[in-house]
């Protein structure tokens, strides 16, 4: 049986009560990061839940709050029920890899990482995807800076299609 996503968020907070964020009429569950790992098996293994497909992750900067956030889609495959968790860290903060219980997350995880800085304890291979080895930061900040060369080479500045 389907379940919505108000049913999903109240069978997390009845076993992580604190560590899950629910506000009525979203369309996610916000997770504590130290409590991630715990909440990734339940809903992998919960007969009620069975998310066996994560099917994205995507990366994004929250602004002022200097924080930086992940948002996990997930599917059901048996029981055809859609999931989004979303986690929110500093740069001091990481997140537990879920990448042994997930296959998927390998390459996004490493992806969030290159593209926005956020770490991922206990990935196998954590390390750049996208950028050579020694570029410097993290592009998709909201405060990144471009520089204006690259191994000698002019870097283009021109962000003015997104600002």
């Amino acid at each position: 049986m389907s379940l919505i996503i108000e049913d999903i968020a109240n069978l997390l907070k009845n076993k992580y009560s604190e560590s899950i964020e629910y506000l009525e009429d979203a369309k996610f569950i916000k997770v504590s990061a130290s409590d991630w790992n715990d909440v990734a098996l339940t809903i992998k293994n919960e007969d009620k839940l069975k998310f066996d497909y994560l099917m994205c992750i995507s990366s994004y900067d929250c602004g002022d709050k200097k924080t930086y956030g992940v948002a996990y889609n997930f599917k059901s495959t048996s029981l055809n029920h859609y999931l989004e968790i979303r986690i929110e860290v500093t740069d001091e903060d990481s997140i537990h890899s879920v990448s042994s219980i997930w296959g998927s997350a390998d390459w996004h995880e490493r992806e969030a990482y290159d593209m926005m800085g956020i770490k991922f304890e206990n990935h196998p291979n954590f390390k750049r995807i996208l950028l050579a080895d020694d570029w410097e930061g993290h592009p998709l900040r909201k405060d990144y800076d471009t520089p204006e060369y690259y191994r000698g080479m002019p870097v283009p500045k021109d962000k003015t299609y997104w600002e």
